[in-house]
């Protein structure tokens, strides 16, 4: 069967049961009407899908600009969908989960690669710990870094993981190395249709390399002048996606992952990348926290560290490990961070709530 998106593929399966095109549209219709919340949600994408326009709309997170409205092409997520499947050896048949929201494009492109590629796809409710039939054994699976932590211990069930929607912390990883799952973190968001690149992040063999996404075939990167990411996907895009992330290019087909450009600080001419200051603390404070900064008459900005609770009492030996410019100027504490839609923590509206 040639993939299509007025097609569903005969192998398809939605919690054990098939569903032609037009049984699919019932079952949509049932579920924005009666069901739950994340049912409805699926339910709502389904019947986008299956219409007879030739594209979904949907919201970008922020990775390109301000979040905003776009019109995504099915056909470039059908081709995403293949690209996945052909990398992971997703063939038609093969049981997978599916435990995302569905109005987000990590949730869609699960339900995509399902009905495109003849998955049978299994839908609990989103949750920190997904609730899900331990009896089955599941040939792929994408989680958040929450998600992740969560489920490690249930790992026998899964065979392969994706996790993307935030950076998957070292204690995080610690827990997964002994596992047999194969896990991989992803880079993408909405404008490429999903990720574009991943990283092997457990059972390394020595060709792996520990810090560097590598891309999907087809898929080529450059950086801009402010050394940000640039995505050439043919494939997926009809244009060049100029991003916000901050990276070092390896190769063409490499990069490595810095920090967001709007978080950048220039403290006394210096530029710093929060990102990378967490990535050395996250391992000594056991609060959510992030780096940031506040303007000072003569550094133009310094850095301060932000942790969530009552208390901003820090053992100072703890930024040992940080070079000079890195080290906070300051301690705050706040007692609930604010997330933005997609649970990240919304740093700006979060840095607003402390009295300077």
């Amino acid at each position: 069967m040639i993939p299509d998106y007025t097609k569903v593929h005969v192998r398809f399966k939605l919690n054990d049961y098939h569903y032609s095109h037009d049984d699919l549209m019932e079952v949509a219709y049932s579920f924005v009407k009666e069901g739950v919340s994340y049912e409805r949600e699926l339910g709502e994408f389904l019947l986008d899908w299956l219409d007879q326009h030739d594209y979904v709309k949907v919201r970008t997170s922020g990775s390109t600009g301000k979040p905003k409205e776009i019109m995504i092409k099915k056909e470039a997520m059908i081709k995403s969908a293949i690209a996945t499947g052909d990398f992971f050896n997703l063939t038609p048949g093969k049981k997978v989960l599916h435990c995302l929201p569905s109005n987000f494009i990590a949730g869609k492109m699960m339900i995509v690669r399902a009905i495109v590629l003849g998955l049978e796809l299994d839908i609990v409710e989103p949750s920190a710990l997904p609730r899900i039939d331990y009896e089955k054994d599941y040939e792929f699976c994408a989680f958040t870094p929450m998600q992740l932590k969560n489920f490690a211990k249930y790992f026998n069930k899964i065979k392969t993981v994706i996790v993307g929607g935030g950076r998957v912390s070292d204690s995080i990883k610690a827990l997964i190395q002994d596992k047999k799952t194969m896990v991989y973190e992803t880079y993408g968001m909405t404008e490429t249709v999903s990720h574009i690149a991943i990283k092997k992040i457990n059972n390394f063999t020595d060709s792996d390399s520990k810090i560097c996404f590598k891309t999907l075939p087809g898929i080529t990167v450059s950086t801009d002048d402010r050394n940000c990411l640039v995505i050439h996907a043919p494939e997926l895009l009809d244009e060049k996606v100029i991003t916000n992330d901050i990276v070092k290019i390896h190769s063409d087909t490499s990069f490595e992952w810095l920090g967001r450009f709007d978080n950048v600080i220039n403290s006394g001419g210096i530029k710093l990348y929060p990102e990378v200051i967490e990535k050395k603390l996250q391992c000594k404070i056991d609060k959510q926290f992030f780096i940031t900064s506040i303007p000072d008459e003569i550094l133009g900005e310094k850095v301060i560290l932000i942790i969530e609770g009552n208390d901003n009492n820090i053992d100072q030996s703890i930024f040992d490990g940080l070079d000079k410019y890195e080290k906070p100027k300051a301690v705050y504490s706040v007692e609930k961070f604010i997330d933005t839609a997609s649970g990240k923590i919304h740093r700006k509206n979060t840095l607003d709530q402390i009295v300077l």
